[in-house]
């Protein structure tokens, strides 16, 4: 939709660039061989200046065009083309308005230099935040925009690789965080680069898709405190302020090496090695904080628009978030904005999902309410350029909104928390569980059948970035967040968690070898259950963070994978590996099922799912005292049959084993035994001659039959 209007403009005193009307969209910049098309929403300024600079670091612009409104503005759509601009050209934007913070919510303020929420590039190299708080000037201090070229890039041939989603085992990592450490052995560790650098050690575990933790633009400068003297930062990433560009420092070399090149060389390497890239995205508020946070771009294009806003008090914002701001994500040019992004990341980025951070505010309508159809989400289900796109939502937001089992959609995975406090429990020997497990193993039908939902609904996990590591959940049973300079307030108290016996580290081996054993009695359960695993960077090496549940501020060993882990605890790592192996190999459909198990029997007679006890079909589904399950996966068109034993009691017992006619049943796993008996390679299983198995105290026994 083009501007109908002469060609003729007003544009500043030092005219450099000739100009013209420009188009409404796309939204962003759009280049040309002959320049730059810009184009910004915004319903309620009153003028808008695009500020062109000669380089990102300059301090004042080489030319300011004010825009006409008669002229560069379409509805509430502002545009104007500037021919002879090549990519690189960084810019910005002065817009004014209405100043009625508390009647209407209105934060114009032509002093404050903005960011376009659009652009595909963003310099901070001289980026002060304080100066963007308050009404002075802050041009020489601001953040730039670049105009970036997308289209030049040989992806020879690739796509997003659209794996299904049953078949799918996620490692969530932090890109810094994952190559950091000195022992990464990288060359630029830290980066998207070193990332190609560990990818044959992905392939090694065998995981089919990394989840990054967010990597688009973030204020990674802003010093949240001082402890010790050492400025702690934002580490994690979220509180996004650019949707469209990626984290600068998460490339190598920056200034010589554009962000999108290195990234989309990453993603396409990992695609040939069959690993997925999922972005942990962050729309449920912004870098921009609450009423005493810096206005870098959303504020000043139109507050009243793109924030929820105290509906009698509109200079305060809505805190469903937890973090100072809430995005009006349902508000249609939000939506928009939000769906442009996704298609963005997936049509020019080659992603092959998201995760929603905090999804359950995209639920949340204009007024805060929770709504039965809220757009975006639904946007979101039923685009076609994301028909073949993970989507993956944190169900649950900061002000109470916990849909787990009913966000909003059909398409929307979920992480289920109910499954990780569930298993957590169990393994750590809290009683008359059973009932709970084996909803959680069987998928969580309890939760997502009835609305017609699938086990791929359920993202099953024991830990994720937020919170205790695996080896921490069975090495604390207390948090130790001393290191955040918070006195320990902050993260969660309730981990459910159990230190075997001494809090943290020990020189004890038989403290250390029940870890080890619960340790893998976690990977286990949850590798040998209905719904996607998801396992956290690390976990299949011991990785601690010396009982921190909330390093969301440690960029240091804190927070660092550890490479010489790799080794130390290579038995772990087997473990996982091989029992990521026998997922695969048994996943027709006994493992990963696309549907709920049913009532059909196979050949032997063994159903699709028989529970169990220590006793054959009693699984003490309302034995208060319990801590025992069992369970039996027939398999069908000539699969194995698949036995598993789970006793978290803290002695020994005797479990009854069923028939399987005409096979043999054969073991694969032993929790109990020392590595490297304790999981045998595929074809190694030694013969179980009984029909009846003793379980050793918290362990798990995995048989298969022959």
């Amino acid at each position: 939709m083009a501007a109908s209007t002469p060609t003729t403009q007003t544009k500043s005193a030092k005219t450099i660039y000739q100009v013209e009307p420009g188009r409404t969209y796309p939204l962003g910049t759009t280049l040309n061989k002959d320049g730059v098309n810009f184009s910004i929403f915004s319903e309620h300024a009153i003028s808008i200046e695009l500020l062109l600079f000669n380089k990102h670091d300059d301090l004042e612009p080489v030319e300011i065009i004010k825009l006409d409104p008669k002229i560069n503005k379409t509805f509430h759509i502002w545009h104007i083309y500037v021919k002879g601009l090549k990519p690189g050209t960084a810019y910005a934007y002065r817009i004014d308005g209405p100043q009625n913070l508390q009647g209407t919510g209105h934060h114009f303020n032509k002093n404050k230099v903005l960011i376009d929420p659009y652009a595909k590039g963003i310099s901070n190299a001289l980026w002060n935040r304080l100066n963007a708080i308050g009404p002075e000037d802050n041009v020489a201090t601001s953040m730039r925009s670049v105009v970036i070229d997308i289209s030049n890039y040989d992806w020879e041939g690739d796509s997003p690789l659209k794996r299904p989603m049953n078949e799918t085992i996620i490692y969530e990592m932090h890109v810094n965080g994952f190559t950091k450490s000195p022992s990464s052995d990288c060359k630029h560790p830290g980066t998207f680069s070193a990332i190609i650098q560990k990818i044959p050690y992905l392939q090694k575990l065998g995981i089919t898709a990394i989840e990054l933790l967010p990597i688009f633009d973030f204020d990674e400068k802003e010093t949240i405190r001082e402890v010790d003297g050492k400025p702690l930062k934002d580490y994690w990433g979220y509180n996004t302020h650019s949707f469209f560009a990626l984290e600068n420092s998460y490339c190598a070399n920056p200034q010589d090496k554009d962000p999108i090149t290195e990234f989309r060389d990453m993603v396409k390497a990992l695609h040939k090695a069959g690993i997925e890239v999922i972005l942990d995205v962050v729309f449920n508020h912004t870098s921009e904080g609450n009423h005493q946070g810096p206005t870098i771009n959303f504020k000043g294009i139109d507050n009243s628009i793109y924030y929820h806003l105290v509906p009698f008090a509109k200079q305060y914002y809505m805190n469903y978030s937890g973090c100072g701001n809430t995005v009006n994500c349902n508000h249609p040019m939000v939506v928009k904005l939000i769906a442009d992004c996704l298609e963005f990341w997936v049509n020019h980025m080659h992603v092959d999902g998201f995760r929603f951070d905090e999804g359950s505010i995209l639920a949340r309508g204009h007024d805060g309410v929770p709504m039965l159809h809220p757009p975006v989400i639904w946007h979101i289900e039923t685009s076609e350029t994301l028909a073949d796109t993970k989507i993956i939502a944190e169900a649950w937001d900061a002000a109470g909104l916990y849909q787990i089992g009913n966000f909003p959609g059909y398409r929307f995975a979920e992480w289920n928390g109910h499954f990780r406090d569930d298993i957590r429990r169990f393994v750590k020997g809290d009683p008359g569980l059973v009932g709970p497990v084996a909803w959680r193993i069987a998928g969580s039908a309890d939760l997502y059948e009835e609305s017609g939902h699938l086990p791929i609904n359920s993202i099953n996990f024991i830990t994720c970035h937020d919170g205790f590591t695996l080896n921490d959940l069975v090495s604390y049973n207390y948090k130790h967040n001393e290191a955040n300079g918070e006195h320990n307030q902050d993260g969660i108290n309730e981990n459910l968690s159990w230190n075997c016996g001494v809090e943290g580290e020990t020189d004890n081996s038989e403290i250390d070898a029940l870890r080890k054993r619960q340790i893998k009695n976690f990977a286990a359960i949850l590798l040998l259950s209905q719904g996607v695993p998801m396992i956290t960077a690390g976990d299949e090496v011991r990785r601690t963070q010396k009982g921190n549940n909330n390093a969301y501020c440690q960029d240091n060993e804190i927070s660092w994978f550890d490479w010489n882990l790799v080794e130390k605890n290579a038995e772990i790592f087997r473990f996982f590996k091989l029992m990521i192996d026998f997922r695969k190999c048994h996943c027709n459909p006994s493992l990963h099922r696309r549907h709920f198990f049913g009532g059909e029997f196979n050949e032997r007679g063994l159903g699709e799912v028989c529970w169990h006890g220590s006793k054959l079909f009693s699984p003490g589904w309302h034995d208060p005292n319990s801590r025992v399950l069992a369970f039996t996966l027939g398999g069908f068109e000539g699969t194995a049959d698949i036995h598993v034993m789970l006793n978290m009691y803290w002695e020994n017992l005797e479990f009854e084993i069923p028939p399987v006619s005409g096979r043999g049943w054969y073991k694969f796993v032993d929790t109990a035994l020392p590595s490297p008996i304790d999981i045998v390679e595929l074809g190694q299983e030694t013969r179980v001659a009984d029909d009846v198995c003793l379980v050793q105290a918290r362990s798990v026994i995995v048989l298969i039959s022959k």
